[in-house]
């Protein structure tokens, strides 16, 4: 399956790591991950990580990203991680190499690259990733099996999703024999700052139902201000506290920002991918998110998900 990456990644020289903005553990661990693959089995290799900053993940080894110039992709080899979509990623610059190449395991949206593997029968790119040097016969160091298990466990749900199957836990095992400390990552995963839980209460006490029961959480633009909080901490980091609410299949969490309304949206049973895409987002069956203009429209996402789940029931 990854022939072509493989060969590409022996023939450059100089290879440049992308993959989509806000990172979650998937993004960072697929692109550490990989960047140590390629400078553990191929000597004499340059490898450049990109992107914006790690927040939540900065305590995953080597989550600095590089600052490079333009002149750097030039005879270069990038390769996009985790997007589904090129508004997804993060730093556009990798149309500057001379060859591109992407792995991710969403639905697939466009083309983006010259070389593409996509296979959403994946829980993660991290465990594609794995399964590339599995394939490969790659040796796995430390820093790249605690970055690729990091990944592998956070867009798994802690292996609870349904995308989680006997060839997740083959490949969790092969990163395991690498030698790191899962305590270490769990350790981290599940480390709260007392501000954080704070936080999570007013959004738990800010829970609204549709008729249909799907549940939600909208923060204009002047409360999200008032929070003190990013982006990403807001967004995507409080969507769930909406999961696991007793007779709750579908929730969604939207977020008013100069670039529109971050909608996030979840379930534990259904497909809302479609909805997603409708409003111009895109992602995974029961995890997926779209950027709407306004309230008006995060509104009728809200309508159209409501309506969904009223013909399911």
């Amino acid at each position: 399956m990854f022939e072509q990456i493989l060969q590409a990644i022996s023939d450059y020289d100089t290879i440049i790591l992308h993959r989509h903005g806000r990172p979650d553990g998937d993004a960072l661990g697929s692109q550490i991950g990989l960047k140590h693959l390629i400078l553990d089995n191929f000597p004499g290799k340059t490898v450049y990580t990109v992107g914006d900053e790690a927040r939540f993940f900065s305590f995953m080894t080597d989550s600095v990203m590089d600052t490079i110039p333009d002149s750097t992709y030039e005879n270069a080899l990038a390769i996009i991680l985790d997007s589904a979509s090129r508004p997804m990623i993060s730093d556009e610059r990798y149309t500057l190499a001379a060859k591109t190449a992407r792995i991710d395991h969403h639905i697939f949206c466009e083309t983006i690259a010259d070389v593409e593997v996509v296979d959403t029968s994946f829980e993660s790119c991290c465990g594609m990733v794995t399964e590339l040097a599995r394939e490969g016969g790659l040796k796995i160091g430390p820093i790249a099996g605690q970055s690729l298990y990091t990944g592998m466990v956070t867009d798994s749900g802690r292996f609870r999703y349904d995308g989680t199957t006997a060839r997740t836990f083959r490949l969790a095992s092969l990163l395991l024999e690498s030698g790191f400390d899962t305590n270490e990552v769990f350790r981290n995963l599940y480390a709260d700052e007392y501000t954080s839980k704070q936080l999570k209460a007013k959004f738990i006490l800010k829970i609204q139902f549709t008729p249909n029961k799907v549940a939600y959480i909208y923060t204009d633009a002047a409360e999200f201000a008032q929070l003190g909080a990013d982006t990403f901490t807001v967004s995507r980091g409080m969507v769930n506290t909406m999961a696991d609410i007793k007779g709750v299949d579908i929730w969604v969490n939207f977020t008013e920002t100069d670039k529109g309304v971050l909608c996030e949206l979840r379930s534990g049973r259904y497909n809302i991918n479609p909805i997603a895409v409708k409003y111009g987002g895109g992602g995974h069956q029961k995890a997926s998110g779209a950027t709407v203009a306004d309230r008006q429209t995060a509104m009728q996402m809200l309508s159209d998900l409501d309506a969904m789940i009223g013909e399911l029931q």
